[in-house]
């Protein structure tokens, strides 16, 4: 067996904490959402049980209304802030009280569709409860019914500090109660790799104020500080609703297929308005004012994953593709390195992560454009072959950045090296 495959399924045995798996240890000491999405489609590769053991625990943590938490407290830890008692969820197990790009149902759909008759029927039990967290975020990101998806935190996309929710977050005031506190993520990880002391205030004056109305869906849609459609989560949404349509035509759950196919027409109807005219592509945008954001990110690179877009649109998409490309050793960074906010090393301003690269990748098959999707995935694998099973990377000079040993890392290049050792048991 190839070394680094051994090193990538060791990865993902090491960060098992017996049921969920932990990002890495002590930075991130809980399960995360799309993580354990993500974890899940590596460890089917070789242990199928444990892959949607993976799932059915994230799942244990959906909230009544169907939302799935994007942080699941199964213990305190202090090496962790902010912890369960800043979030007061009043839910079993604790959890954060927003959620994640839901990655979920194409992870599954995945899994059904290279299965076997097991990975089927697992996907039939949890059936329900992907459609429930669907059903959230339609009527609770998007109450207006205009098919565009909202974030109410830069959390709640996964690009933590990308500069597009800079605009956003200026409109944020740090109020004067805010209690103090002390950030761990830096003990751990370089500061100069990690979101800022000004942009964390930020972020937990909108944590702050979804305490203060109880974490009530509407009101924050209404009034929270913080409201902007993220190309993020509308592409891996929409995804995942065509993923969701395809697992209820393979499980015949036919009383589904109108519900998921009205979503499917919305998604793609609002998809058209992150598209930005001045910059010719898909951006981010401030729901309150309209205002886009000017930079092309790796989260613009899903509309192909998403299959969105004209013709005209997509090749134009393509353009910046190959433009980037040309910019970087590395694909593909987090934020254009030809923009001014570009910076190589800092979290989700410019760095690559492999979970993108994935469903770039993926969505570049799909649509036709497969140099550049060669291209994507020969440097997901050139980057953990030279710089191991890191959280982040640099674009430029391939170096691994933030957290060591990272589950979602392994996962995927265990997937995008088509690695199959599964263990038969379960499907007896």
């Amino acid at each position: 067996m190839n070394k680094m495959i051994e090193e990538a399924i060791n990865v993902l045995k090491e960060n098992d904490r017996g049921g969920y798996t932990v990002p890495t240890s002590r930075l991130y000491p809980f399960q995360w959402n799309w993580d354990s999405g993500f974890t899940a489609l590596g460890l089917w590769r070789f242990n199928k049980w444990r892959a949607w053991l993976e799932i059915i625990s994230l799942l244990d943590a959906q909230w009544e209304n169907g939302m799935i938490p994007h942080i699941v407290f199964r213990q305190n830890d202090p090496d962790y802030y902010p912890g369960p008692d800043i979030w007061n969820s009043n839910n079993e197990p604790p959890s954060s009280c927003l959620s994640q790009p839901p990655v979920l149902s194409s992870v599954v759909w995945q899994m059904v569709d290279k299965g076997t008759p097991y990975d089927a029927r697992k996907a039939k039990e949890i059936f329900s409860r992907l459609m429930a967290s669907h059903r959230w975020f339609m009527d609770s990101r998007d109450p207006v019914n205009k098919g565009v998806i909202a974030a109410i935190h830069p959390w709640e996309t996964g690009r933590d500090n990308c500069p597009d929710w800079d605009m956003g977050l200026k409109n944020v005031e740090v109020p004067k109660e805010l209690e103090s506190y002390a950030r761990r993520d830096i003990i751990h990880v370089d500061t100069e790799q990690r979101p800022t002391k000004v942009e964390y205030d930020k972020y937990m004056s909108i944590v702050h104020f979804g305490k203060k109305v109880g974490w009530n869906d509407n009101v924050i849609y209404n009034e929270g500080p913080f409201l902007m459609a993220d190309p993020g989560i509308q592409f891996i949404l929409l995804r995942a609703t065509k993923d969701l349509l395809r697992l209820a035509h393979h499980l015949r759950m036919n009383a589904a297929l109108d519900e998921i196919n009205n979503w499917i027409e919305k998604l793609t109807k609002g998809s058209a308005w992150l598209w930005n005219e001045t910059v010719g592509g898909f951006c981010a945008r401030d729901m309150r004012t309209g205002k886009f954001s000017d930079g092309i990110t790796n989260a613009s690179m899903l509309c192909f994953y998403a299959h969105v877009g004209d013709n005209l649109q997509r090749e134009k998409m393509a353009t910046h593709c190959e433009r980037i490309l040309k910019k970087c050793k590395y694909a593909f960074p987090s934020w254009d390195p030809e923009h001014k906010c570009f910076n190589k090393i800092r979290y989700w301003r410019g760095p690559v992560w492999l979970i993108m690269n994935y469903m770039i990748e993926k969505g570049l098959n799909e649509m036709g454009y497969d140099k550049l999707a060669q291209r994507i995935a020969d440097d997901s694998k050139k980057l953990v072959n030279t710089a191991g099973m890191a959280e982040y990377f640099d674009p430029i000079e391939g170096s691994p950045l933030g957290g060591a040993n990272f589950s979602w890392t392994a996962a995927i290049y265990l997937e995008m090296n088509s690695v199959d050792i599964s263990k038969n048991i379960t499907e007896n």
